[in-house]
């Protein structure tokens, strides 16, 4: 089953991109309920004085969270069932209060013997313009 997606190709020249807020404003309450669904109870996440005693201003947002919103973008411009590959590095904490804008740039377009596949860069960035995530992404276009 295909997302309902048109995907051109010609949308996809090198160095043509697609930006999009993916976060407006994150919540402790979104961070919580985030943690429950992951699993993930860290209290660098979920303990504000113990964060506060491990040096950092307060709880951070899971990196996971980040990447998560991040796929939005990559989901609604190439549809989620033709993402082959998606993977990011967490580069700057995201605190709550932040909002996140991700921007998905064309590197390459190439033909296997598969179909035809498009390679992204992809960078979130918060309020600040300081980047938050920074990855790549490769999709069957």
């Amino acid at each position: 089953m295909t997302d309902d997606v048109s995907v051109r190709p010609e949308v996809f020249a090198v160095g043509s991109s697609r930006r999009r807020v993916v976060c407006r404003e994150i919540s402790r309450t979104q961070i919580v309920q985030y943690a429950g669904a992951a699993g993930d109870y860290s209290s660098l996440h979920t303990d504000e004085p113990h964060a506060v005693r491990a040096g950092y201003r307060g709880v951070m947002v899971h990196g996971m969270m980040v990447m998560a919103a991040t796929e939005r973008l990559l989901s609604d411009w190439l549809g989620r069932d033709r993402l082959a590959h998606y993977g990011v590095r967490f580069v700057s904490p995201v605190w709550p209060g932040d909002s996140l804008e991700a921007v998905a740039t064309v590197r390459a377009v190439r033909d296997d013997a598969d179909g035809r596949y498009v390679e992204l860069e992809v960078v979130t960035t918060n309020q600040d313009s300081v980047a938050v995530l920074a990855g790549s992404a490769g999709a069957r276009i």
